[in-house]
């Protein structure tokens, strides 16, 4: 896709204008139908705080008292952001009257519409909504277990996997090798390993010019590819070595003990290893029989109800969702239009097709900025790219330009968390 314009004014002002059609109200009657949502990333809490306004009697089980974004962890990586900045509370959906179910959801009785706490609690529900994330594949990469992200980290969870590996670009030595390693799709958010590349280059060619990073990657085409290595091949040319599928990038084996990175070509010594590795639905989705053998749950792209679970609905990350990539713009889209739709099933009424929208930001270096978007629509089962509509930011462009992207970026991280969390 190519030819998208850059002025990202009118996207947020029609991300704006659709966000208030799908949270107005409508009328449900006396008795309040209840909803259970079970996580609180940007798809679960944004589904939770729209199904309250639409008059739903809503719980949100989670667990964590704060939530750690992971758009713009990267920079945290990089050194230039603060984990606290990261971090947000619950504090406005309690005072929205929502209640929130402060513990592990330890199972779902699909049948008996119920969910289990950890605490032995129960929750009936009428329709519940699945936002659970991702969970890390321990089982699909050997050498690499539980134990093996406290020395090479994956930092695909923000939080304190964010902070040690930030920590380990601090302490390597200037001439030191880090190592990335990124997997097949799909994964969470397409193009972040990319970015995160970027950024660790833009650390090691300003604070220890000496050093290098080495990415190996398990697929020979990426999101935004032109555009990001276009940058590298002018900003990073020394500092940046992206290795393909074709030329031996796919990691097949780690060892902790030797900090060492294998391939089929060859071993890697890594001073700092940040391996990425394979990814599935949160746990729960699978527990209940909403994933398929994928690890994702197949849902239907008008509302979201799980293929293999009737009355639950699947959004953000560990939905297949088609042509629509997993990223916080996508579950924050997802949980609008699953709301609408669950309030509308409710009602004993058909829920109309939606039109959603993804846009995602990267940062190349903390003022250089790059983009794609899309439009998605119900077609054939899925959720497939409307054709013309979206594009990338244009392959040449300015620096005034990039930097713009950068503060476009930077707006929308502003609004999102705002809307979702204040």
């Amino acid at each position: 896709m190519t030819g998208f314009s850059t002025d990202r004014r009118r996207v947020v002002a029609g991300l704006a204008a659709s966000a208030s059609l799908l949270a107005a109200p409508r009328a449900l009657g006396q008795a309040k139908p209840k909803v259970v949502v079970v996580g609180g990333g940007f798809g679960g809490a944004t589904c939770a705080r729209a199904l309250n306004r639409l008059g739903i009697e809503v719980t949100l089980v989670e667990p964590n008292a704060t939530y750690t974004a992971c758009p713009f962890s990267n920079l945290v990586i990089h050194g230039s952001r603060d984990l606290s900045a990261q971090t947000f509370t619950y504090d406005a959906i309690r005072r929205d009257g929502i209640a929130i179910a402060a513990e592990m959801a330890s199972g779902v009785d699909a049948d008996a519409r119920i969910v289990r706490l950890a605490s032995g609690a129960t929750l009936p529900y009428d329709r519940l909504v699945l936002a659970p994330g991702i969970d890390i594949r321990f089982d699909a990469l050997p050498g690499y277990d539980e134990a093996a992200v406290d020395v090479m980290p994956h930092a695909w969870k923000a939080g304190a996997q964010t902070a040690l590996l930030r920590k380990q670009l601090e302490s390597m030595k200037d001439g030191g090798v880090v190592v990335m390693s990124v997997p097949a799709n799909p994964y969470r958010c397409p193009p972040g390993p990319y970015e995160r590349a970027s950024l660790i280059a833009h650390y090691l060619k300003t604070q220890k010019p000496k050093s290098k990073l080495l990415v190996l990657d398990a697929k020979d085409s990426f999101s935004k590819q032109r555009l990001f290595q276009n940058a590298w091949k002018e900003l990073y040319p020394d500092h940046l070595e992206w290795v393909g599928l074709a030329g031996g990038g796919k990691t097949t084996e780690v060892s902790v003990k030797d900090m060492t990175v294998v391939t089929e070509f060859g071993r890697h010594k890594a001073d700092v290893a940040n391996i990425i590795p394979p990814q599935r639905a949160g746990r729960i989705a699978a527990d209940m029989g909403a994933a398929d053998r994928s690890g994702w749950c197949p849902i239907d792209p008008v509302t979201f109800e799980a293929k293999l679970r009737p009355n639950v609905h699947v959004i953000g990350d560990a939905a297949i969702a088609g042509a629509m990539p997993k990223s916080a713009f996508t579950a924050n889209a997802h949980a609008k239009v699953c709301a609408d739709a669950v309030a509308t099933l409710l009602r004993g009424e058909t829920p109309g097709e939606p039109k959603l929208i993804n846009t995602c930001y990267s940062l190349v270096a903390p003022d250089y900025g790059i983009s794609v978007a899309g439009v998605y629509h119900p077609a054939k089962g899925v959720l497939a790219d409307v054709e013309g509509a979206g594009g990338t930011s244009p392959l040449e462009a300015t620096k005034d330009v990039r930097a713009l992207e950068a503060k476009y970026a930077n707006a929308w991280f502003q609004i999102v968390t705002s809307e979702v969390f204040g």
